[in-house]
This record gives structure tokens, C-alpha cells and sequence, in this order.
């Protein structure tokens, strides 16, 4: 499936590029399904592509040596998976998980590379929203040190919500716990106060966020850093309409 066909492209990234750029790459790009769960690179695995989430996150994580797992970020329509591939590295040391299904736009290697060396408008974006990937990973690291495992849940509820169109979100015990580095029985109990107080409602692996301005009032401080920046950092680019390029 072309990736023209799916209009309009919901990535910030892309849609942040000029119009004319954005019609130059456009051909380079091929649009994929990621599925829940699908492991988009694994640890020092030399990555071949780059993914711009349209409508899926995809969780980064560190495995200890005892198979312990803990998220590091999580990138969605704000950004892209595989940032090594253009900061010299090509590979990394954390894996990257589908966490929510979707989709995403794929760009080949040396293609991000050489489009990357020209120094033009993409490099710019791409720069900038790695620093504010450093941000989430930096106050990712202090709010799994700091804070309570409620307000960790809370913060992740919120991250994710912001980068999809939907209410719903998937959320077993199993799969957050692994995300907030805690016990399963630990984040029962936190769902369990969010759904008490009216902000989530919680069954079978699915979580509704029925009050985010409650949310947002409940979590730590470290979501509205994060999102602060994100919004500082995107906060002077235009993004331009790509339904205005083969669209209908």
C-alpha cells in the first residue's frame, strides 16, 4: 500500500516538513501495520529502517541480564523509532516494542542517512525532537527512582493517550508492570485507585481514560516536563497539510 494512499499522514515529524520536501520523500516511503507486541529492532541489532508512527507507540526498553524490563520511552505520532541510524550509532543498546497497534511510515536506511547528511529541513526536525526524546528518557529514569507507582501509571496513561486518537488503551498487568518496572500485584492496586476515583475504567486488558484533566491533576510532574518540552521544541514549526499533496 502506497503511502500517498493514506492521507493524511498523522505523523508530526513528517507533516512539520515544507510541502516541497515533504513531496520529494514521499516516494521513498512505504507505509506498514506494526502489531501489538511486533519487536521493531532488539538490542545491538543493526537497524535497516526507521519507523514514523502515524497511529501506533512503540515502547523502548532495557532487559537486565535476569530478564528484568523497564521503559525507557515511548515513541508515537511524535516522533521515530531508530534515531541511532542518523546519530552515527546503528544500532542501540535497548529493544523497541510495539506497544499499541497501528501504523507507521518505514524509510530505508541509507535513504534517512543520506537525506539526514543534506542538512536540510528533515535533519532539523529530527534533531530537535531527539532532544526531546532525551528529556522523556532522563525524566523516565527519575520518575521510576521517585515516584509512587500510581503516579508512574498515571504518567504513562497520559503519554500514551497523547499520541493516539482513541480513548482505549491496552493494559494488562503483565504488560505495564514490565513497562513501569514494578510488580503486577503493585499495578492492580494503582488501576484500582484510578478506576475508584472515577478517572479509568479497567477490564480484561483494556483501560478507557474517562477523565484526563483528573489525570493530569493526579500525575507527577514529570509528565508536564516532558510535555512541555515537546511543545517548546515544536512550538515554531508550521505543519503544513499534507492532504494538499495526492490527496483526494
Amino acid at each position: 500500500m502506497s503511502l500517498s494512499s493514506m492521507l493524511p499522514l498523522k505523523n508530526h515529524i513528517l507533516s512539520a516538513l515544507p510541502a516541497e520536501e515533504l513531496a520529494r520523500l514521499l516516494p521513498s516511503f512505504e507505509h506498514v501495520k506494526l502489531s501489538l507486541g511486533k519487536v521493531v529492532y532488539e538490542s545491538g541489532e543493526r537497524l535497516n529502517y526507521v519507523y514514523f508512527p502515524t497511529t501506533s507507540v512503540t515502547s523502548l526498553l532495557y532487559t537486565t541480564e535476569d530478564g528484568r524490563t523497564a521503559e525507557m520511552g515511548l515513541v508515537g505520532n511524535d516522533g521515530v523509532v531508530g534515531v541511532a541510524l542518523f546519530l552515527g550509532g546503528e544500532s542501540t543498546r535497548n529493544r523497541a516494542v510495539v506497544q499499541i497497534a497501528g501504523g507507521a511510515a518505514c524509510l530505508g536506511a541509507k535513504t534517512l542517512q543520506a537525506e539526514f547528511a543534506r542538512g536540510g529541513p528533515l535533519q532539523r526536525l529530527l534533531l530537535r525532537y531527539t532532544q526531546a526524546l532525551i528529556t522523556q528518557v532522563s525524566q523516565t529514569a527519575v520518575c521510576n527512582r521517585l515516584h509512587s507507582i500510581e503516579k508512574r501509571l498515571c504518567r504513562w496513561l497520559l503519554l500514551s493517550h497523547d499520541r493516539i486518537e482513541s480513548d482505549e488503551l491496552l493494559m494488562t498487568q503483565e504488560f505495564i508492570s514490565n513497562m513501569l518496572g514494578g510488580r503486577r500485584e503493585s499495578v492492580t492496586v494503582a488501576a484500582g485507585h484510578l478506576q475508584d476515583a472515577g478517572l479509568i475504567h479497567y477490564v480484561r486488558g483494556h483501560a478507557t481514560i474517562l477523565d484526563r484533566a483528573g489525570l493530569e491533576a493526579r500525575v507527577c510532574e514529570c509528565y508536564h516536563m516532558v510535555r512541555a518540552e515537546v511543545a517548546r521544541l515544536a512550538g515554531d514549526v508550521a505543519k503544513p497539510s499534507i492532504t494538499a499533496i495526492g490527496g483526494p
